[in-house]
């Protein structure tokens, strides 16, 4: 953002990379941190769940084959949240992510439901080249993690026969932990990019997307589930163990609220 409230000037793709890399973390913050905020998810807090119903589901299902013939590629695919819900209508199961510890969950998971899957350690579009074409192509919350928008979403496109359903909050996912690191750091935090704008980016770069809007209810995390979250919240904060009390406290005071969900559907292009 100016001063004079205008948007930054430039493309939508430019200004989604400028958006993005406002995120970065003070080097001074960083630099002190005990352990990186960036080394990584846990893997059972990106699991398959059975308690949310997303669009993406119903939208994957309707392109795939109704014969159980299909495959899916799923990008980003962590442990499984998005892809394992599709099992059902899959003969075969493509999984790309680029941390080893979510895809051997995955695959775990995909044995005990009978699903045959291949994956592929790597980030996307770098191990496009290693992946087949595909009935239908999912991705579900990793737009904001991709400065080039739009060279991601069109080698999505060329690895989908039938159609790609991507999934993204309405805005930053970190947007959530803003007033957490204000109160600990005294810095305010960015609140873009949002969905929108990656819908200009697509529209730029000739992918025109269906839009398909749902809020979910914040979710609820017990036991060991809520353990892991507040740990990895005080790793997002750049916060010490010792002050992992503290950040469960601020996680209190301000709770997760209902966030909008977006899930833009285009066609593919692979070929048959």
């Amino acid at each position: 953002m100016t001063d004079s409230g205008a948007p930054p000037a430039g493309t939508a793709a430019q200004r989604w990379a400028a958006e993005l890399a406002a995120w970065a973390i003070d080097p001074e913050i960083l630099a002190a941190a005990p352990e990186s905020p960036y080394g990584g998810y846990p893997p059972e807090l990106f699991a398959a769940r059975d308690d949310v119903a997303s669009p993406l589901w119903d939208l994957a299902r309707a392109a795939l084959p109704s014969d159980g013939s299909g495959t899916v590629l799923d990008v980003g695919a962590g442990a499984g949240a998005t892809s394992l819900a599709l099992a059902g209508g899959l003969a075969h199961l493509h999984a790309v992510d680029e941390q080893a510890s979510m895809l051997r969950a995955l695959e775990a998971a995909a044995r005990d439901r009978d699903l045959p899957v291949t994956s592929y350690e790597g980030t996307w579009p770098d191990v496009a080249d290693r992946v087949p074409v595909c009935d239908v192509v999912v991705c579900a919350h990793v737009a904001y993690n991709v400065p080039d928008l739009a060279a991601f979403a069109t080698a999505l496109t060329t690895h989908a026969r039938a159609g790609v359903v991507l999934e993204l909050t309405g805005t930053h996912p970190l947007v959530r932990l803003a007033p957490l690191w204000e109160a600990v750091h005294h810095q305010p935090r960015p609140d873009g990019p949002a969905a929108e704008l990656a819908v200009e980016v697509l529209r730029e770069a000739g992918i025109d997307p269906q839009v398909t809007e749902t809020v979910y209810e914040p979710a609820v995390r017990v036991g060991r589930l809520h353990d892991v979250w507040v740990d990895f919240t005080r790793r997002q904060l750049c916060l010490p163990p010792q002050r992992r009390d503290e950040v469960e406290q601020l996680m209190r005071l301000h709770p997760p609220q209902p966030r909008r969900s977006v899930v833009l559907t285009w066609a593919g292009t692979g070929a048959a």
